[in-house]
């Protein structure tokens, strides 16, 4: 998980300590690295869905995509939301890229009459990570059916 002694990091890696602090001063310095890929992957997967049919099942899609990439590991949910309101985090410039991109697709969703308007990219961003926090403490695989839950929830009456 995200809370992973760094020590036995290094040790699994084979370098010291010191080595992995000069390389990752900080352990977001080290998540960003590790999560880099599948952040750019989630950015670029909205702008396909962008140019997809549906802008309803564009969204829906994503959120999964964001959903399965927030449970990878233990506490990463609330590490990205964490990273997502601090500008200093190193992780703050790809959690605000992904934030944009499910931005976009609420926009077309809602200009398509599909989503309410009064959701925010914001909102969008919190319920997902809600939804993956607690399928981690939940341990229980309800995740996909709370996900379905909340997506309903944000549909134009």
């Amino acid at each position: 998980g995200t809370e992973a002694s760094l020590e036995e990091i290094a040790r699994a890696a084979g370098v010291g300590i010191g080595t992995l602090y000069r390389h990752f001063p900080t352990r977001r310095a080290l998540l960003e690295a590790v999560l880099h890929d599948g952040l750019a992957t989630l950015d670029a997967r909205a702008r396909e869905l962008l140019g997809s049919g549906s802008p309803e099942e564009a969204l829906l899609e994503w959120a999964h995509h964001l959903m399965a990439h927030a449970t990878v590991y233990r506490g990463l949910a609330a590490t990205l939301m964490s990273s997502l309101n601090d500008p200093a985090s190193e992780l703050h410039g790809s959690c605000e890229r992904t934030s944009l991109g499910g931005s976009a697709l609420l926009a077309a969703a809602q200009r398509a009459g599909a989503v309410r308007d009064d959701v925010t990219g914001t909102d969008l961003m919190r319920l997902v990570h809600a939804v993956a926090w607690i399928g981690e403490q939940c341990g229980d695989g309800t995740t996909e059916r709370l996900l379905g839950i909340v997506m309903d929830g944000l549909r134009a009456q």
